[in-house]
């Protein structure tokens, strides 16, 4: 009998799955501490979370390609990052809803507030400001914050990967 062994290849959904999960975590305590210090209008926090979807990706990478010998390939790792991406947006969103809904009441009321600020300081007239207004309140229900987290996050998510993907991969030898 042959004591030789295959080794499993890793599934790059588990991998993903579980750096999705890690990432939206770390996401969402990130998120509740810059809501709860009324700190979310500031750029640089929010651009924070970039380094958080990053930082998952990349681990996430790193844990498939230890798995799996030390390889993968660019579609794998552009698959594994969009998943982590989709995974931690639509986990993101829900806790969004959640937050605004049933936590913090007022959040979306500060937030409409400091937009009509914002808006008036750029020099909008009334009517534009309301008109603006009336557009962004069709998209603060329950299911775009959800989808509006999930496709968001997919699309940076991809975007990200795309570049990750090119910088990890490392292809198996075609006669090994």
């Amino acid at each position: 009998m042959d004591n030789y062994s295959q080794t499993q290849q890793p599934s790059v959904t588990s991998v993903a799955l579980k750096y999705g999960l890690i990432t939206a975590l770390v996401s969402i305590v990130y998120t509740l501490i810059i809501m709860v210090l009324d700190m979310s209008d500031n750029r640089w926090l929010s651009a924070l979370s970039f380094i958080i979807m990053i930082a998952g990706i990349v681990l996430a990478m790193k844990e498939y390609r230890t798995l799996n010998g030390g390889f993968m390939s660019y579609g794998q790792g552009l698959g594994i990052g969009t998943l982590v991406s989709a995974i931690s947006g639509l986990l993101s969103g829900i806790f969004m809803w959640i937050y605004t809904t049933f936590v913090d009441t007022e959040y979306m009321g500060r937030m409409r507030d400091k937009q009509i600020d914002a808006l008036l300081d750029q020099g909008m007239t009334d009517e534009q400001v309301d008109a603006a207004m009336s557009m962004s309140e069709k998209f603060q229900g329950p299911l775009a914050l959800i989808l509006g987290g999930l496709i968001g996050a997919v699309v940076i998510g991809f975007l990200l990967s795309l570049i990750l993907s090119a910088i990890m991969k490392r292809n198996r030898p075609e006669f090994e």
